[in-house]
């Protein structure tokens, strides 16, 4: 259900955001680890009293059901403004609204190892859409086809700045580490 290329990198980006971050681990067993979300979520609730959490769910009604579950028990609101939107037009969005974001694993035919550092640019979505025709891969990776990284925003005060990679896999399931 998680993320996980380059994901030390999000405590980087909360500090270049200046926001406050709750690290939590998990193994990332299916369904175990919701209990682990939910160890967060109280978290969070308890150190920030937020009364909310925002998702970046487009069209994965597993996670978007199972999150929304949590809130529901933990009685805080669950938004997904990214639901159901266009997929092309949001990667097009990244770029009009000054987001660097790269490409940090691939797990689909027929991406390869080539993909990964790939910014996330016209070219890049031009050539995800002919995939998307073609191989049925998800424009956004939502499928779990791809994962990205972002390394830099207007809510960033500087970049982050990428000082080793470590690439490792094979045929068509590749990750990037970056520190």
């Amino acid at each position: 259900m998680f993320h996980t290329p380059s994901i030390r990198n999000v405590e980087k980006q909360a500090k270049l955001m200046d926001k406050p971050i709750i690290i939590q681990k998990t193994r990332g067993k299916k369904e175990k680890e919701l209990k682990d979300l939910e160890k967060a979520i109280k978290r969070a609730i308890k150190n920030y009293r937020i009364n909310g959490i925002l998702t970046g769910a487009i069209e994965s009604v597993y996670q978007s059901t199972r999150i929304q579950k949590i809130c529901n028990k933990l009685k805080v609101e669950c938004f997904n403004p990214l639901w159901q939107k266009d997929q092309l037009e949001l990667l097009g969005n990244l770029i009009t609204n000054r987001f660097t974001v790269i490409v940090t694993g691939v797990f689909a035919y027929p991406l390869n190892r080539d993909y990964l550092g790939k910014e996330i640019n016209k070219d890049f979505i031009k050539k995800i859409s002919g995939l998307n025709r073609k191989y049925k891969i998800n424009p956004a990776g939502e499928g779990g086809e791809y994962e990205t990284l972002v390394i830099d925003c207007p809510l960033f005060k500087k970049p982050l700045q990428i000082k080793e990679k470590r690439i490792y896999g094979s045929e068509n399931s590749w990750r990037m580490e970056i520190r």
